[in-house]
């Protein structure tokens, strides 16, 4: 069952970048990146109410902060930003280095020092989704580009310090706080840009919004995280790294994307150096101060 809810909850993370490339074209980055916060928020209020959870402790709060400025605000904005020029293709071979930046910013806050293995699969992760970029931009990046890396980053801080912070206040309860606590501080700028003329738009963007809205911002959180804590976090984690082949499939399916040998190519290069660097040994930093 952990790992079913694992695969659930990485299909759902796998349906974000093409919904996000159908909904951003008739709502603009701004509805889609925080306006999918404002209605999750409704549905996580109500969750809430009937399961009696109590209002975390003023000391969960900088880390939820922490989550709420990754998972509900930075990624969100950044990728729709991002999807409104570049291909879902594209940006899955970018978000193939999250599970990375996750286990890098883990280790650092269990404050551990990585592996020389680490830092070297780093790198090679790394250069290859910048030549990758750097190859379909004509020789230099985009600002889409620099936009979904820097989303990589700020999601990888997010997940590792939610996850810290889920040992203590409950999988999804984590995500489901970060986006009350973000909400609020959406909804005028979400407003600002509302239009009539988003009324016209089609059933798949539609679809897309509300997609984005209630699974991906929740409830894709809510499968995901049970999903871990029944299966084991080592063992269902590595069902992510089928993520960025999802994306290019479905991309392909409900958006009529041509697939490069090139693409795939680098998605395999990156998701191996991905899995090397994250299954790297670490050391305490204690450790390595005894043997000096």
């Amino acid at each position: 069952m952990g790992l079913l809810l694992g695969l659930v909850g990485v299909i759902c993370f796998s349906l974000t970048l093409p919904a996000t490339s159908i909904a951003v074209e008739y709502f603009g980055a701004t509805v889609v990146g925080l306006g999918r916060t404002v209605v999750a928020a409704l549905l996580v209020a109500v969750v809430l109410i009937v399961k009696k959870e109590k209002i975390p402790s003023p000391r969960h709060f900088k880390s939820l902060l922490i989550v709420a400025l990754g998972a509900v605000l930075g990624f969100p904005l950044l990728a729709s930003f991002a999807m409104e020029s570049l291909p879902v293709s594209h940006g899955a071979v970018e978000l193939a280095l999250l599970p990375l930046a996750t286990a890098g910013f883990a280790i650092f806050r269990a404050g551990e020092r990585p592996s020389r293995k680490f830092w070297i699969s780093s790198v090679i992760g790394s250069l290859a989704v910048i030549m990758y970029a750097l190859h379909l931009g004509f020789g230099q990046l985009q600002y889409a580009d620099l936009a979904l890396l820097a989303a990589v980053i700020i999601l990888g801080l997010s997940y590792a310090e939610g996850g810290m912070l889920a040992k203590e206040l409950g999988s999804w309860q984590v995500i489901a706080w970060a986006i009350m606590i973000g909400a609020p501080f959406f909804i005028i700028p979400v407003g600002l840009q509302l239009s009539t003329e988003m009324l016209q738009a089609p059933i798949q963007a539609w679809v897309s919004f509300f997609y984005l809205a209630i699974v991906s911002q929740f409830l894709a959180f809510v499968a995901w995280y049970s999903g871990l804590a029944m299966g084991g976090i080592a063992r269902v984690s590595q069902i992510q790294y089928l993520q960025p082949f999802l994306m290019i499939l479905f991309a392909t399916l409900f958006l009529g994307e041509s697939i490069t040998g090139f693409t795939v190519v680098t998605a395999i290069i990156v998701v191996i150096s991905v899995l090397i660097g994250k299954n790297a040994p670490v050391s305490k930093k204690e450790d390595s101060l005894e043997k000096n």
